[in-house]
């Protein structure tokens, strides 16, 4: 036997406002638009609407509550039952009126003022809609776009601004669920992404890369080529470089605040062949000079 005070969750002696926010809480939950191809949820949502509509009605209610009429409203075999005057939860207060089903259905619940006028209160929007999209890292920090597919075959084209970072939620406004009551739709909340790039680094504003050179170019220097996010750069090498020396290249970054661009900081890392004869004979044969010592620095 269907119990509408048990469809909607609330108790026998729950007040008109209870049962109303309950209602709301379900019909949005279960609306067919909301959950499209869920028969279970479009035949609960029938119940619910069945339950609050007897409900909505105070002297339906009360009929319920007497055993005169069962969930459906139907009219049951009278057995003569007794109910104290103004007793039972069907009892109509002062505030105790519902507005109709189709005005609660359209999200739109009135309220009682200080003079007893109906008031309605604005439509609410449509829900968010949440999102992800991966890009590189090169995208992130110079900006790009990205077509996204939608719930319901939609496609929408995403800018991504430059100097997004790895979590960055975007809001588009306007693109998320349509709203069940006439109001505006919900935001689309985009996550951003940002995939591990082979050889730049984030850090913060800056972009660091780790840059090999070789021998003779560590200790005579030179002019060579680099990458950046931007494209190859020539880059001074200094004679006598170590590996671990840190070449700074200024506004090659991301982008800061002000319009301005962090710096690349590329660390040169001295890269030596294996199995060259030539090689392992001048290094047999190499002197350094006095007081060299390489690991000076870890000494206390």
């Amino acid at each position: 036997m269907m119990n509408p005070y048990a469809i909607l969750g609330v108790s026998e002696r729950a007040p008109a406002d209870e049962i109303r926010k309950a209602y709301r809480k379900l019909a949005k939950e279960l609306h067919p638009d909301a959950r499209p191809g869920d028969k279970a949820a479009e035949e609960r949502f029938k119940q619910v609407t069945q339950a609050f509509k007897l409900l909505s009605d105070p002297e339906q209610r009360a009929r319920f509550d007497r055993g005169e009429v069962d969930g459906q409203g139907q009219e049951r075999p009278q057995y003569h039952y007794r109910s104290r005057p103004g007793a039972g939860p069907g009892q109509r207060g002062p505030q105790g009126r519902f507005e109709d089903l189709g005005d609660i259905f359209a999200d739109l619940f009135a309220a009682q003022n200080a003079g007893g006028q109906r008031r309605r209160s604005a439509p609410e929007k449509g829900a968010d809609l949440r999102s992800e999209v991966r890009i590189s890292l090169p995208e992130a920090v110079l900006g790009t776009k990205k077509r996204l597919s939608l719930p319901g075959g939609r496609a929408l084209d995403v800018t991504i601004p430059a100097g997004v970072n790895d979590g960055q939620v975007l809001r588009l406004k306007g693109q998320g669920h349509g709203s069940l009551s006439g109001g505006p739709p919900g935001a689309l909340l985009v996550e951003i992404r940002i995939a591990p790039h082979p050889h730049f680094r984030r850090e913060g504003d800056d972009i660091r890369l780790d840059l090999p050179i070789s021998l003779k170019e560590a200790v005579l220097g030179g002019q060579v080529r680099a990458p950046t996010l931007d494209g190859d750069v020539e880059v001074r090498i200094p004679a006598g470089a170590s590996s671990g020396a840190v070449l700074r290249l200024k506004g090659r970054g991301a982008p800061k605040s002000g319009g301005q661009r962090g710096d690349q900081l590329i660390r040169l890392m001295v890269d030596l062949p294996s199995g060259d004869p030539e090689l392992e004979e001048f290094a047999e044969s190499w002197r350094p000079p006095t007081g060299y010592d390489p690991r000076r620095r870890l000494k206390s």
